[in-house]
């Protein structure tokens, strides 16, 4: 049986996620790498109703909610660092369609743990005896609520703790800088719950800047982070992260992730945006084209680059990948 887990972006969006699941993308910060083109497919898809989970907030997740297709978000932090406040998750928040469940960071990741080690909860030092624990989003006339982190005792000191609910969500978007075929991920820079993630979600996905050969996978296994068995397909898409950054690969690009947030900020701007980077990028080409030759090559010329070059010489050519997604074409693994 053929370990070849590539498909095309439409494919791994049709096959695995629906209206109304839990879905989480795998981010390093909110101004890092993020499979930010998953969720631009998810709405040219037009998927509906998710339940977003996301360690912290980012472009995505601003793009998603300004677009209507999330209901309700779990999170750790909701702004864009730097670029200011995430102005379509502003709107969808104030508006009362989008229900945002506020954690800390630690607190998420400890979620994402609990999920990926399938405990039933995760005993909580952090958040308890404040509002993040009192005040429920999903529960708003409970005050202190007592189901979002429910007071337990240690057995073994009578403390008195808080329990997180662990995380397991539906499908899991994970953007990853290099994987092989066989889904073998590397990722360059910080995780950010990537691993734990990948080890929590019922489905995951990888959207990897680069396609590596095999090899490069066995030439490094300590770096692999996410291995093979664990992913259910893998997704090629150069600049995959835009506008945000992936470290070796990409800078992030400022420009546009104002103009983003600036466009996110209102119904008409939203629509624009969406119609201009969403609806006219379904393609790679179509994509790059959009973006810019000159602005492509200025991210790529990034002073981490370096961080690529013991990679370099596995790195598949286009024609490669092309070739290997045929072969699943081929065999109906792909529409």
């Amino acid at each position: 049986m053929s370990l070849n887990k590539l498909v095309s972006l439409r494919e791994a969006v049709s096959r695995f996620s629906a209206d109304g699941i839990q879905y989480a993308s795998g981010a390093a910060l909110p101004v890092g790498s993020d499979a930010i083109v998953f969720g631009r497919e998810l709405l040219r898809q037009k998927r509906r109703g998710l339940h977003a989970l996301f360690h912290c907030n980012s472009q995505q997740l601003n793009l998603l909610a300004a677009a209507g297709a999330v209901d309700k978000v779990e999170c750790g932090f909701s702004g864009l660092e730097v670029f200011g406040f995430a102005n379509g998750l502003r709107r969808a928040v104030e508006s009362g369609r989008l229900v945002l469940e506020d954690y800390s960071n630690l607190s998420m990741a400890l979620r994402f743990l609990g999920g990926a080690l399938n405990w039933p909860f995760v005993p909580a030092t952090v958040n308890i005896g404040s509002d993040i624990a009192w005040r429920s989003a999903f529960e708003p006339d409970a005050h202190p609520s007592a189901r979002k982190i429910p007071a337990i005792t240690d057995p073994f000191t009578g403390k008195k703790l808080g329990a997180l609910s662990p995380l397991k969500p539906d499908l899991a978007a994970i953007h990853v800088t290099l994987a092989d075929p066989e889904g073998n991920a590397i990722i360059i820079g910080t995780e950010w719950s990537r691993f734990e993630l990948s080890r929590a979600a019922k489905k995951v996905v990888l959207v990897a800047d680069h396609i590596v050969d095999t090899d490069c996978a066995r030439q490094f296994p300590n770096l692999v982070r996410i291995p093979g068995v664990l992913v259910d397909a893998v997704v090629w898409w150069p600049l995959a992260a835009w506008p945000q950054g992936s470290p070796g690969a990409y800078d992030v690009d400022e420009k546009h992730m104002r103009l983003m947030n600036e466009q996110l900020g209102s119904e008409e701007g939203a629509a624009r945006y969406i119609d201009a980077f969403v609806t006219k990028t379904a393609s790679v080409d179509d994509y790059l084209a959009a973006i810019g030759e000159e602005t492509v090559e200025r991210l790529q010329k990034s002073s981490s680059s370096f961080l690529l070059d013991p990679y370099r010489k596995w790195i598949k050519p286009r024609e490669a990948i092309d070739s290997l997604l045929a072969q699943n074409v081929s065999r109906g693994d792909a529409r």
